[in-house]
């Protein structure tokens, strides 16, 4: 970031995938963005270290912003995807109940999903489960034919280029150190070796994991519209070797997240992932131990699943804002009346789906953006 910028349009802070979604919006209407991202490269954290899978719609409750951003953003992004050439797949996913106590919920996930426009999905029996999956033990099962996959990497370096070809600028290796409101919007202090303060217009914080600290560092932001920050990690087991299946398979929801579900990279391998362990902060280590639970758990829709077969894959960690034993909480993005602050807008707790919902999210900050006169 240029130490001689001492006003600008458009700050982004992050750049994840929510972060260059909105980066892009504004540059597609000719503003001037600027993306600071505190690291040295783009997404290297929530952004790359998840499932990648395009979900359908089916678990956020009617009305929620993540409801109605993961169906719009799924479309958006399914069409994206097509017109970049990103690598993706609609392989559809199974939702599978392992016992006969379980089949209510699927009943009711049905429910929530067609009130979220989600109107494609298909009650399967356990015979027609083992029709599309012979490897599935299971009670019954809810087919989500729209659900996908795709190359979360290749997207962002499409958001990127796109925001790019319009004059943005992403900053790598600028964190923000402070800010406070002015006259004209938002002063940063922003950068590693020599900081430059810079007055935004707009300031779209996208800090994703570190969200919360970035909003305390700015001046004039109320303590009180600032939630409380979880880290939930999740490890990821992978399975070598072509996967046997063809289709996501998930378990039914458990309380912290989806369950231990079977998804598939594009090269078709099988990935099991992620369980729930709630930490004090953002650390990727991974624990080979951890695997005993997995195996028990996968056993439950995949009986024939053998000793040491799963070898380490990789971790996560998502942005909660909700302690553990809670139900997880909605998207939240906050404007001035929420926060204070003239010319900010703040993202908290953009987990699952929130690679999804990317576009159709940008698009409601910009939305929101638009609708106050001093912008």
């Amino acid at each position: 970031m240029s130490s001689t910028l001492e006003d600008a349009d458009v700050a982004v802070i992050g750049a994840g995938v929510i972060g260059l979604a909105v980066a892009r919006a504004f540059a597609l209407e000719d503003r001037e963005v600027v993306v600071l991202e505190a690291e040295s490269g783009i997404g290297l954290h929530t952004s790359s270290r998840n499932s990648e899978v395009i979900h359908a719609g089916i678990y956020y409750p009617p009305g929620s912003l993540k409801a109605a951003t993961c169906v719009q953003g799924r479309a958006a992004l399914y069409a994206y995807c097509a017109e970049r050439e990103i690598p993706h797949a609609r392989v559809g996913k199974l939702i599978v109940a392992t016992s006969a106590q379980e089949i209510p919920v699927l009943t009711a996930l049905r429910t929530s999903a067609e009130a979220n426009g989600v109107h494609d999905l298909v009650m399967l029996s356990a015979s027609e489960v083992n029709a599309l999956e012979p490897e599935v033990s299971c009670a019954g099962g809810l087919f989500s034919p729209s659900t996908g996959i795709v190359d979360s990497h290749a997207l962002m370096m499409a958001l990127r280029r796109d925001a790019e070809a319009r004059g943005a600028q992403i900053a790598l290796s600028a964190p923000v150190r402070s800010g406070r409101a002015c006259d004209r919007g938002v002063e940063l202090t922003a950068g590693d070796a020599e900081p430059a303060v810079v007055r935004f217009r707009l300031v779209v914080n996208c800090a994703g994991l570190w969200a919360q600290d970035v909003s305390r560092r700015i001046e004039g932001v109320r303590a009180s519209s600032i939630p409380p920050k979880y880290f939930a990690k999740g490890h990821y087991f992978v399975m070598p070797g072509r996967s046997p299946f063809r289709h996501l398979v998930y378990p039914v929801p458990v309380a912290g997240g989806l369950g231990t579900h079977l998804t598939l990279d594009l090269g078709g391998q099988a990935r099991f992932g992620p369980d729930v362990e709630w930490v004090s902060g953002v650390d990727y280590a991974f624990d080979d131990s951890r695997a005993a639970l997995f195996y028990e758990s996968i056993r439950r829709y995949y009986p024939a699943l053998e000793d040491g077969v799963l070898l380490p894959g990789f971790t996560g960690v998502r942005p909660k804002i909700t302690p553990p034993g809670t139900p997880a909480a909605d998207f939240i993005v906050q404007g001035p009346g929420e926060h204070g602050v003239t010319g900010l807008v703040n993202l908290y707790g953009i987990e699952s789906p929130g690679l999804t919902s990317a576009l159709a999210l940008a698009d409601h900050v910009r939305r929101l953006a638009q609708s106050w006169s001093s912008v």
